[in-house]
């Protein structure tokens, strides 16, 4: 008798929780995004399914209103009014939701991330990557980021499956990694230039007044500027800087070294110095990591850096870790360079003719090619401190399906930031008030082309992504776990030198010697064998 009774007590319990189901659905039909989006909450779902039917109503609960906050990278937002209103507009319709973004910029994200997430903020989703000073791995490990595929709560499987099956194989897998809640994924990886591309960013006008075209670029390489730089310098003024320089990027292209996932964020300490020629290949000092400033290429290039800097080719702003982002962003804005560096997208080169006014050309100086730092290079964390875990994830699932949402918070109001003709975008001047970072958002590939673009860009940009090769440590990222001691030390260190270093603002003569005994002090050697341990476990696991 009492096992029919509890029978009977279990049936009613479902058939209960089934109808509050369909009465919650129900009661917010009007504000859910199943009418937009596959992967959110549904009307459609058959309400015989039990499961099914809690998982809906679970993604149709909105009737509360939230305000999330979201903190964005790379950003160069004066008046996000106009834009603002009319998301903010659409997201109570689809979610009951308000949004507040941070938008950091070049300049002071690094810095104020990390005291936003170790203060406490009420921030519910960061920026988070590879490379910043919130780095993805090292953050989820301390329990920062929300784990989205947790068995007990999966998130992804409840409000996001479609926008999952979106994304890359290599972004969905680069996103696994060990956190705080165990091996999982800690982000929503956003679908851009999936693999890495280091190119010269050219301001082709000014080139050619002197009488070069991109083709003397291309037949040139850093060590052989100097004429080019010489007569532009002489012709411009002792004021006009024509070697536009990010430290850290003009070191890894001119040296081939690629960042190694896991490092200390902001300021790399190790190297992986990758086959120029193929990728996928082993690389040029074999399948090893090395300490970044003790090779002969890396003093090689600090000559040369300090040679061109003596020169007056290199803005001394360039080694001010305080001034150096802005004053590049103004100075690629008003065409006040002429060589530049640039981590490539296919097809930024009209976009930043677009924005700068001016015809700007890429010069590849390495391959397309995917490591964990690409495939980790830009996503969208939700915090632990967040209360709205689930809110934040309907909006990470919306902004990646729904071309009208991520067009409107990426190129602003059309009509007041950009017109569409046939299709494609053209900017007006009001984008110069909005001008978020493009691949530090999301799911680029929802955008609209740009005039000047083919209508098939998009299909182009998956293509030729999907076509870059990987290098052979590809999902390997180091755990400084055994190291963290050392690693801060060691960070510090590289702070006072590196960045002058880099950009020519210190003489290497003396500053390098300098710098590598104090890395040698504070456990640079011990770092670097633990480093290579782990890769030389991780590829003899792949049974490379």
């Amino acid at each position: 008798m009492k096992k029919v009774l509890s029978m009977l007590l279990v049936l009613v319990l479902v058939f209960s929780l089934a109808a509050c189901g369909k009465n919650n659905t129900e009661k917010t039909s009007g504000n859910n995004t199943g009418s937009t989006n596959k992967g959110s909450s549904s009307e459609s779902g058959s309400e015989t399914d039990t499961k099914g039917t809690e998982t809906e109503s679970a993604a149709a609960d909105i009737s509360q209103p939230v305000t999330l906050k979201w903190y964005l990278h790379g950003s160069n937002v004066t008046d996000d009014t106009e834009v603002l209103a009319k998301a903010n507009e659409y997201l109570k319709e689809k979610l009951n939701v308000t949004l507040e973004p941070i938008w950091g910029t070049w300049g002071d994200f690094n810095d104020n991330v990390t005291l936003a997430i170790n203060g406490g903020d009420d921030v519910d989703i960061y920026f988070t990557c590879s490379w910043s000073a919130d780095e993805y791995n090292a953050f989820a490990k301390k329990g920062a980021w929300v784990r989205l595929d947790d068995p007990n709560n999966n998130l992804i499987e409840k409000y996001a499956p479609d926008l999952w099956k979106q994304l890359p194989t290599v972004l969905t897998d680069g996103a696994k990694i060990n956190g705080s809640d165990g091996y999982g994924v800690y982000a929503v990886p956003g679908y851009k230039d999936i693999a890495t591309q280091n190119c010269w960013d050219i301001n082709v006008p000014l080139l050619e007044k002197y009488g070069y075209t991109v083709d003397d670029i291309k037949k040139a390489d850093y060590y052989s500027f100097g004429d080019i730089l010489k007569k532009v310098k002489e012709g411009e003024g002792a004021d006009f800087y024509p070697l536009l320089v990010e430290g850290a990027v003009l070191e890894r292209m001119v040296n081939n070294s690629i960042i190694v996932t896991g490092d200390s964020g902001t300021i790399n300490l190790l190297s992986y110095y990758m086959n120029p020629v193929d990728p996928s290949a082993e690389g040029i000092y074999g399948n090893k990591i090395l300490s970044k400033f003790e090779t002969p290429e890396y003093k090689k290039f600090v000559e040369k850096t300090r040679e061109y800097f003596l020169a007056g080719y290199i803005d001394p702003a360039m080694g001010n870790a305080n001034q150096a982002n802005d004053t590049r962003s103004a100075k690629q804005l008003t065409g006040g360079y002429l060589i530049g560096t640039q981590s490539y997208a296919l097809g930024y080169e009209v976009q930043a003719t677009t924005e700068r006014g001016f015809k700007v050309d890429m010069v590849p100086c390495t391959p397309a090619y995917v490591d964990t730092t690409s495939s980790q290079g830009a996503m969208m964390a939700i915090s632990t401190s967040s209360k709205n875990p689930e809110r934040a994830m309907m909006f990470l699932n919306l902004l990646n399906t729904d071309p009208y949402l991520f067009t409107l918070l990426e190129y602003g109001v059309e009509g007041v930031h950009y017109n569409l003709k046939d299709g494609k975008v053209e900017f007006t001047d009001k984008r110069a008030e909005y001008t978020p970072w493009t691949n530090g958002m999301g799911n680029v590939t929802q955008l609209p082309p740009l005039d000047g673009q083919d209508i098939n860009f998009w299909d182009d940009f998956k293509t030729y992504y999907g076509s870059a090769k990987s290098i052979p440590a590809l999902g390997w990222a180091y755990d400084p776990t055994n190291k963290q001691t050392e690693m801060a030390a060691l960070a510090n260190v590289a702070a006072e030198y590196a960045l002058a270093l880099n950009t020519g603002t210190v003489d290497p003569a003396q500053a390098l010697p300098e710098f590598i005994k104090k890395l040698k002090d504070n456990g640079i050697d011990g770092l670097v064998e633990d480093a290579n341990t782990q890769l030389t476990d991780y590829l003899a696991a792949k049974g490379k």
